[in-house]
């Protein structure tokens, strides 16, 4: 699932001195997480990545679901605030996520998310209702594929390759978006970290792939939405491509992906090349 960074470039201008401040504090508290929880960055990994052919892709949930929606949304609910609520709203929802993971006060993506969205209303001096609340969480509980995925995720399983998610969200917006979204048979495997009670960048979240999949983590394709989710794969050791859709900017977290792009044409072709290549 996406970081405030990257809602920063389809929203309206906020002043110049607040987008790189947020993008800081959530650089920070993605560093501090991965740091305790045992994350780390080998070149060993970076070579490993390009040794073992790619047998399956685990996707995070937003190269496959659109949350725009939540912009949109919030634009028509406060036109004169949206800005300023949606940046607050996922700043805080990525942060709380790791901060429980941290403090062991776990509860789920979906409570996470609603209690990120009653601060950011605060913050943002706005009355939220009960109605606005169910709206606004409908971006999450009623996922929307993007465009391009009923073309090209079924040329990716002609590649050989098996599909899976893995994804910080509940496992029940992910079966409902992938059945809304006529997807759901094309995946194998829809793993939500809430069956760990953990959330990615933890080690654990991203071991879940390779418990359930049976693979070496260097057979496994991560497909991130967020740069710190890029940096989460790549310390984990899962060969990573970032599907950075909205163009957001590098986290500077020191973990590269293997390839980039803004949708999923771009990584067909980056898989198609490997395998000439091999």
């Amino acid at each position: 699932m996406p970081g405030g960074a990257e809602f920063a470039s389809v929203m309206p201008a906020t002043g110049h001195s607040r987008v790189p401040m947020r993008i800081d504090r959530r650089t920070f508290l993605a560093a501090s997480v991965a740091s305790v929880l045992g994350a780390r960055a080998t070149a060993g990994d970076d070579n490993r990545q390009a040794r073992k052919p790619i047998k399956a892709i685990l996707f995070d949930a937003f190269p496959l679901f659109d949350p725009r929606v939540v912009v949109a949304l919030a634009e028509r609910l406060y036109p004169e605030k949206a800005a300023t609520l949606v940046a607050a709203w996922r700043a805080r929802q990525f942060e709380y996520q790791w901060l429980r993971a941290l403090g062991d006060r776990y509860v789920d993506f979906l409570e996470a998310t609603t209690e990120s969205l009653t601060y950011a209303a605060h913050q943002s001096g706005l009355s939220l209702t009960e109605e606005n609340r169910v709206k606004l969480m409908s971006a999450y509980t009623e996922l929307h594929a993007w465009p391009d995925t009923q073309e090209i995720l079924p040329k990716l399983r002609e590649l050989g390759i098996s599909l899976g998610i893995l994804s910080n969200m509940t496992i029940g917006p992910l079966e409902s978006g992938l059945t809304r979204g006529n997807l759901r048979t094309l995946f194998s495997h829809v793993l939500s970290t809430d069956s760990v009670r953990s959330f990615k960048p933890s080690r654990r979240a991203y071991q879940l792939g390779i418990d359930c999949l049976g693979l070496d983590r260097e057979e496994v394709l991560f497909v991130a939405f967020a740069g710190w989710d890029v940096a989460g794969a790549v310390w984990f050791g899962y060969p990573t491509y970032w599907l950075n859709r909205l163009g957001s900017v590098p986290e500077e977290l020191s973990a590269s992906p293997w390839g980039t792009g803004t949708d999923l044409r771009s990584l067909l072709g980056f898989l198609e090349a490997k395998m000439l290549r091999s």
